[in-house]
């Protein structure tokens, strides 16, 4: 896998490109700061001016200043962004960068018009449906359900027909089982169905298994989909209670893999703070070998300290998987944690680090940016030493 980069770093990049290359009069940045009396003048060989260049008139200087001043911002706000973006390291990132992560047990909840079996939508009647989760390991099991209602909100008499769960293959290869998906009507016109694909001829199936439903909905019949993606084998198990430790400045969660598969695992954890607000994302993204392994998600001591976090920290609602490249489905889910799995003893941020996260690649993107940022700040002021220059959004130009 590609190593973490950000995207302010990627946004970046292209604003600038996309600066030089949109100017007004055709020219790099470089060009303006190092002809600061304008277009040159007077006959020229191999580039080398003949004779001394005329001072610019002042609506030429004024827009060339302008210039300079516009490559000042943008260099500045490329290297503050970039540092401020990357101040953490990948595995250890504010819940606020992730919002769509912090719950990723909640049931996906949609309304939309019904659709036929010409698949043309009816506006007078919506679908509210309802999926407990996309992704299945092996043993777990999906919850779905549906009712109709009016464009006023008003139920609309519903009944489910028929329901169907088949795997998609490709096209030319045999074909899966169908298995019939009880729905059973709840008292208030809602119907709702459960799929464990383990207890169905489903169970071997790796992949994409849809269920489709048929209804009649205000006497007009309906269909819909729901699809989930299966994995029937589980590559590695949880072992063992989960610890805590603190590390280079750090909190971490420690958890006990018994890997059967080897090969690169992604775990993802929630950490809620002491007041239940969803405070951080942690990502363990390695290789690991087959037994025994720790998985270890960080919270970084910076992220506690900008975050201002109320300890004890709660791990919670953990998933994982092993990464397959270059096949569909792309992974081989391992069994998930839901709810709490860890709260932590510390209760103070005594010991926890302040500092920046390090690593080579982030010290080396910091060096290009100042670099540019310096330069641009140093042709400002030779262009026009007699104005102040404007204020850096990060701190003081090196």
């Amino acid at each position: 896998m590609k190593r973490w980069l950000p995207a302010v770093l990627i946004v970046a990049l292209l604003g600038l490109i996309a600066w030089l290359a949109l100017r007004g009069d055709g020219q790099p940045a470089a060009a303006v700061a190092a002809a600061p009396g304008g277009a040159p003048s007077g006959p020229q060989f191999f580039g080398q001016v003949a004779s001394q260049p005329q001072s610019a008139p002042p609506g030429e200087r004024a827009r060339q200043r302008q210039q300079l001043v516009e490559y000042v911002e943008l260099t500045d706000h490329t290297y503050c962004s970039y540092r401020e973006g990357s101040a953490y390291p990948p595995g250890s990132q504010p819940m606020s960068r992730n919002p769509d992560q912090a719950y990723p047990n909640r049931p996906v909840l949609e309304s939309n018009p019904m659709r036929g079996d010409d698949r043309r939508s009816n506006p007078d009647i919506l679908l509210q449906t309802s999926q407990s989760r996309v992704y299945l390991a092996a043993g777990e099991s999906v919850a779905f359900s549906l009712r109709a209602v009016d464009r006023t909100g008003a139920a609309v008499p519903l009944v489910v027909t028929r329901s169907l769960a088949a795997g998609i293959v490709n096209t030319g290869a045999r074909g899966t089982p169908q298995v019939p998906l009880a729905f059973a009507e709840d008292g208030a016109g809602a119907y709702a169905g459960v799929l464990t694909p383990s207890q169905t001829g489903l169970a071997s199936f790796d992949g994409t298994i849809r269920t489709e439903v048929r209804y009649t909905a205000g006497g007009k019949n309906g269909v819909l989909i729901f699809d989930v993606i299966h994995s029937p084998r589980v590559p590695a198990v949880w072992a063992g209670p989960p610890r805590e430790a603190m590390e280079e400045g750090a909190l971490v969660f420690v958890l006990r893999a018994d890997v059967r598969k080897p090969g690169r695992y992604i775990v993802t954890g929630r950490i809620d703070d002491a007041q239940g607000r969803p405070f951080a994302l942690a990502t363990f993204n390695e290789v690991l070998g087959p037994g025994p392994n720790d998985i270890k998600l960080t919270v970084f001591g910076k992220l506690m300290h900008d975050g201002k976090a109320a300890l004890p920290l709660r791990l919670r609602d953990v998933d994982g998987y092993l990464l397959k490249e270059n096949t569909d489905p792309d992974r081989e889910l391992m069994p998930r944690l839901e709810g709490n799995v860890l709260t932590s003893r510390k209760r103070s941020l005594e010991g926890v680090s302040e500092a920046e996260w390090e690593s080579e690649e982030r010290q080396r993107h910091l060096t290009e940016f100042a670099k540019d940022r310096k330069g641009a700040f140093e042709a400002l002021a030779k262009f026009d030493p007699a104005q102040p220059l404007p204020p850096s959004a990060c701190g003081p130009v090196q």
